[in-house]
């Protein structure tokens, strides 16, 4: 009763005071009142009032925070969603030739790029984009996972070349796609059929590795060179990237420009290459495994330089895929290795020029040492052929270098020993790289006593001495080398390193003094090669021209090898030739090396002569220049050469269609000076042993 009616309760005890008559009917109705009331203790009106005000102060506290200490950052973060930031790729600087012409340069072109800001729309829309842009789910998703790392304001490229399709299809969805863009960018132009390739180089997107030993100069998705002159000069082509920023509305869709940071184009570099040589040499060697390389001994200036079997740069233009690289990297012809400067092969009979060299240099054998040449020679305890098998008779050190007589540098070789002819070898350029400007130059190698006991822990036997003594044997060279070596020793010992990049500057030069008396011997010899009856080369003789040079076929298998092999073309002999013109005051050294050509005479010295040919032609003005422009590929290049190159690569020979500037003029001006020559490094590739040769 008292809960449920208090009031009667009270109203009674009022009642009961009244009836008494007494004045203590108040007192009893007060008491009842606060017998009911529920009382808080004092403690928690403290802890609450406390807790309300601490709760103010971290209010406070976080206003602060955001307002002042990071007002800076969320202004920022705003300002990034309100404006959007695109980059504008900065062209590479173009390639061109001694005369100013354009070899290599770019073509305008669209990548489209995926805007990262809003991660859930982004995979929301991916099925839309892959149907769009013809791509699968699965490859946008492996491009957002690899691109984790990075901001999420930062847009990543999703496909490098976009087709008209992929454009319109961007176009015409701007609305509901706005998380995608298109960045124009200048794609790299090579000619066709891999014409220049190992010394163009190619370009490609810049690996991780190349982005941490950069220390911030690089960044992910930049395209730097990779091989070749793209490589070696890249900082030099590559240029400054510009930025366009605008603002866009709530949907990221573009409403106004704000400012723009143009991009500075990368500089042009003026090669030493003529155009026309190349185009000459590259003609020679297609169809077939070598190289050719052309050079000013004066200079060091290389006017060409070609390598076969090769590939197609444009390929990595854009982006190569798994299975074309694979490709590349398994087919057994190589493509990818320049042979120019990376074949270390045995150079056969003409290493004799640097034994005829040594011969007269050391003293050790009188200038008018003969022998009699039956067609072998017996020397400790083993028979080595000639390859005359009839033999040449009574032989001289000059009818030995015309006629290539094995069994007088057989002699030769006895009589110096190892030590000195690797002495003159390493002098004369063998041995360690010659500093040319590519990356990837092998060293070749020159064996002595001293390099087997290191590298296989045995002593030198006299015999081995013998192989090595006619270019066979522990002795492997690049035709890069044997073009340094045979100009250096026809310019009296002076040796300049060989060079692509045309400098006002000199070349570094290499002094290993040579007598005239020796200079006359040897250039008269390799006269007498192209120019006398029964000389190796005589079938290359140019009517006019002083042509001069050595042949040289070397074995790649023992005899005894082959014969168990049978007549396999992989197994046959490799043909080299060096010849130079004029006798006096030389001009042009050019080298040549036909991989299974088998006879240096009838595979590589018709080449080398064409090389030369083409030289004087247009020095006497018989032949104009090409006249070449910036287009998809030099007019120049015959069909033949493209129709065969592109029978070899299964790709069609397809002019591009897009149309960009002509030559440019003035010329560029003259860059950087020629790198300094680096240190030789030691290789051991794994000797071999043969001893009967042709020359």
């Amino acid at each position: 009763m008292l809960y449920q009616c208090g009031g009667d309760i009270i109203a009674t005890s009022h009642w009961q005071a009244e009836q008494d008559g007494s004045g203590s009917g108040r007192g009893v109705f007060l008491s009842l009142w606060f017998q009911n009331e529920n009382r808080l203790p004092q403690t928690r009106l403290t802890v609450i009032s406390y807790t309300i005000v601490g709760l103010m102060a971290l209010l406070l506290l976080g206003f602060w925070k955001l307002q002042i200490i990071h007002s800076d950052l969320y202004a920022q973060l705003a300002e990034r969603n309100r404006v959007r930031s695109i980059p504008i790729i900065a062209p590479r600087g173009a390639m061109l030739d001694r005369y100013g012409r354009v070899i290599v340069d770019n073509y305008p072109s669209f990548s489209v790029l995926l805007l990262r800001d809003d991660p859930q729309q982004v995979e929301r829309l991916l099925p839309q984009i892959a149907d769009g842009l013809n791509v699968t789910v699965d490859d946008l998703k492996q491009q957002l996972d690899a691109a984790t790392a990075l901001p999420h304001f930062q847009p990543i490229v999703v496909k490098p070349e976009a087709t008209p399709g992929d454009i319109a299809f961007i176009e015409s969805h701007r609305a509901d796609l706005p998380v995608l863009e298109m960045l124009m960018v200048h794609r790299r132009r090579y000619p066709r059929g891999g014409f220049m390739a190992h010394v163009s180089g190619y370009v490609g997107e810049v690996s991780s590795d190349q982005i941490e030993e950069s220390g911030g100069h690089y960044r992910p998705g930049d395209i730097v060179g990779k091989a070749g002159l793209e490589r070696q000069y890249n900082d030099h082509l590559m240029g400054i990237d510009g930025m366009r920023r605008s603002v866009v509305n709530s949907i990221g869709r573009e409403v106004g420009r704000l400012e723009q940071t143009d991009a500075v184009p990368g500089k042009p570099i003026r090669l030493t290459i003529d155009y026309d040589l190349q185009l000459i040499a590259e003609e020679a060697l297609v169809g077939k495994r070598g190289a050719v390389v052309a050079i000013d001994p004066k200079s060091g200036e290389v006017l060409a330089m070609a390598s076969q079997p090769s590939y197609d740069p444009n390929d990595f233009a854009v982006r190569i895929s798994k299975d074309e690289w694979q490709g590349l990297n398994e087919d057994a012809e190589r493509p990818l290795l320049d042979r120019a400067i990376q074949a270390q092969l045995a150079p056969g009979s003409v290493f004799k020029i640097l034994m005829a060299t040594a011969m007269l240099e050391s003293k050790a054998l009188p200038a008018d040492y003969h022998v009699y040449c039956p067609g072998s020679a017996e020397f400790y305890g083993r028979t080595f052929h000639d390859w005359k098998k009839e033999g040449h008779g009574e032989v001289d050190l000059h009818k030995a270098i015309v006629h290539s007589c094995d069994v007088f540098f057989y002699n030769i070789g006895k009589q110096l020993g190892i030590d000195r002819i690797s002495f003159y070898g390493g002098n004369l350029g063998l041995g360690h790289r010659t500093g040319i400007d590519l990356p990837g130059e092998e060293t070749g190698l020159m064996p002595s006593e001293s390099w087997k006991q290191r590298v296989f822990h045995q002593k030198w036997y006299p015999g081995e001495t013998i192989s090595v003594a006619i270019g066979q044997g522990a002795i492997a060279v690049t035709p890069v080398q044997l073009a340094y070596m045979i100009g250096g020793i026809i310019t009296g010992g002076r040796f300049r390193q060989p060079h692509l990049l045309l400098s006002d500057k000199s070349a570094p030069e290499i002094d290993f003094p040579i007598s005239d008396s020796t200079v006359d011997t040897v250039t008269q010899g390799m006269y007498g090669v192209v120019n006398e009856p029964g000389g190796t080369a005589v079938a290359s003789k140019l009517s006019g021209i002083e042509f001069c040079g050595k042949t040289g076929s070397a074995q790649v298998i023992s005899e005894q090898g082959l014969k168990r092999a049978g007549k396999q073309a992989a197994l046959k002999d490799n043909a080299w030739f060096v010849g130079f013109a004029p006798r006096q005051n030389p001009e042009i050294v050019v080298a040549v090396l036909v991989q299974g050509g088998e006879h240096g005479g009838s595979a590589a010295a018709p080449i080398a002569r064409d090389v030369i040919k083409g030289y004087y032609d247009k020095k006497q003005g018989r032949i104009p220049p090409q006249q070449l422009t910036s287009q998809a590929a030099p007019p120049g290049i015959p069909p033949s050469f493209a129709a065969q190159a592109a029978a070899r690569t299964g790709k069609p020979d397809v002019e591009a269609e897009e149309s960009v500037p002509t030559n440019p003029d003035p010329l560029p001006a003259k860059p950087e000076a020629i790198p300094t020559k680096p240190q030789p490094v030691s290789t051991t590739p794994e000797p071999t042993a043969p001893v009967n040769v042709t020359p």
